[in-house]
């Protein structure tokens, strides 16, 4: 018994690394990045969140209004593109450290203090 439970334990989970094996194809939000750095890990300014977005794939992070988001790069906008920048949220839930780093729409924040200019231009990988 004990054998057929390790065995469909061991199916389930080879069936969902199967995604991962093939990989998935997401489109590029843009070609260009705008940063501090040339690693984008400096932080360029402090956002906070006018109204809540649900992240909509993997690449994005849930914020909340009222939030604090770190931005470390904004997305070069593209024609028929959204205008999105990279960046982090701080909070209660994260304390002292930081938390998921994903994209969201710039459109939903507003800007509060900048830290300092973003003025390399750097490709998306």
């Amino acid at each position: 018994m004990a054998q057929r439970v390790y065995l469909v334990v061991f199916l389930l989970c080879l069936r969902l690394m199967c995604p991962l094996a093939t990989g998935i194809f997401m489109d590029k939000l843009a070609s260009k990045k705008l940063c501090a750095d040339n690693d984008c890990v400096y932080t360029i300014s402090l956002a906070r969140a006018e109204e809540d977005y649900n992240a909509s794939d993997c690449r994005f992070i849930d914020i909340k209004k009222g939030q604090l988001i770190y931005v470390y790069a904004k997305l070069v906008k593209e024609k028929d593109s959204g205008e999105f920048w990279a960046g982090s949220v701080y909070g209660e839930q994260y304390e002292d450290h930081m938390g998921p780093v994903g994209y969201f729409p710039s459109s939903l924040v507003s800007e509060q203090h900048v830290y300092q200019e973003a003025n390399k231009t750097l490709p998306t990988t």
